[in-house]
């Protein structure tokens, strides 16, 4: 089960990747609670995120270099909050 509320850390997320991509479509999905239990679950419930994300900045760039670009943007996160992140990176006109 995914939730639509957002909590500080997906508010976060949403606010550098903003700033960062400028972004045409950008969605924070907060996947926490599909993890309860397992590593890396702190019971914070904001631990585990999907950010699907369309960027006229993805353009002409592979999957890699897109994954680095969302990566770079969220560094600290990346060690400090954010257990696992799963990315879906693409260029306006992508499916």
């Amino acid at each position: 089960m995914t939730t639509d509320l957002k909590g500080p850390v997906a508010i976060e997320i949403e606010a550098r990747l903003r700033a960062a991509l400028s972004p045409d479509h950008l969605a924070v999905i907060n996947d926490s609670e599909k993890h309860r239990g397992h590593a890396g679950h702190d019971g914070s419930g904001e631990s585990h995120f999907t950010v699907d994300i369309v960027s006229d900045r993805f353009i002409g760039q592979n999957r890699v270099a897109r994954q680095r670009l969302v990566n770079s943007a969220l560094a600290d996160l990346l060690v400090e909050k954010v257990h696992a992140l799963a990315i879906k990176a693409r260029a306006p006109g992508e499916a």
